[in-house]
């Protein structure tokens, strides 16, 4: 991921946050990731670590028109996704694709009613709705307006283990190019001194 990708994606993420009211913590913990798969702008995510605690977590999401979040799920992590703005387009299934039939059914909590879905389906939230994700239900995510804020409320985070991905050549924190000055520091970076 080049920095001029990941400054550009502060820019715009701080930007609608600001735009929609959204307020950040006084030091925002900022996180940015392309998957490992080189292309930002299709599948890549801006995250705001809001909350860190041994039993609970808060993320704030950032994310434009066509850029996907992958295939994953979680191991021990319960998480409620909540689309703040704009709608949010979620790929749902019972467990890995390769492991259980298309169409199959399972039931999901959306907006805290049991909802009977298929595995392959697409449920669409819309800003305010949210979809409580436990652990092992496979899912993707993307906008399907031109901006997106998410939000997520999920018990304890540990992005280096218990992120796992359908495609195994997807990693979670990416390799960066370093093609311009830095306008912030990623989690995922060693912490740097001000700009010289």
């Amino acid at each position: 991921m080049k920095r001029s990708e990941i400054n550009r994606a502060f820019r715009e993420a701080s930007a609608c946050f600001s735009e929609k009211g959204w307020a950040l913590p006084p030091e925002p913990r900022w996180d940015m990731t392309d998957f490992g798969l080189g292309r930002f702008w299709k599948s890549g995510l801006v995250l705001i670590n809001l909350a860190e605690e041994p039993e609970y977590c808060e993320k704030l999401m950032f994310a434009v028109r066509n850029q996907i979040t992958p295939l994953h799920a979680h191991r021990l992590k319960k998480e409620d996704i909540i689309c703040r703005h704009g709608g949010l387009a979620i790929e749902l299934w019972a467990d890995r694709p390769d492991t259980v039939e298309k169409g199959s059914a399972f039931f999901i909590n959306v907006n805290g009613q049991a909802r009977k879905v298929a595995s392959g389906e697409t449920v669409h939230l819309s800003a305010g709705e949210r979809i409580t994700l436990t652990p092992g239900v496979v899912h993707a995510f993307w906008p399907d307006t031109e901006t997106c804020i998410i939000g997520e409320v999920s018990t304890a985070n540990d992005d280096a283990n218990d992120n796992f991905f359908v495609n195994p050549e997807i990693g979670r924190f990416p390799e960066i190019e370093e093609d311009e000055p830095s306008e912030i520091t990623l989690i995922s970076e060693p912490l740097r001194g001000p700009p010289q």
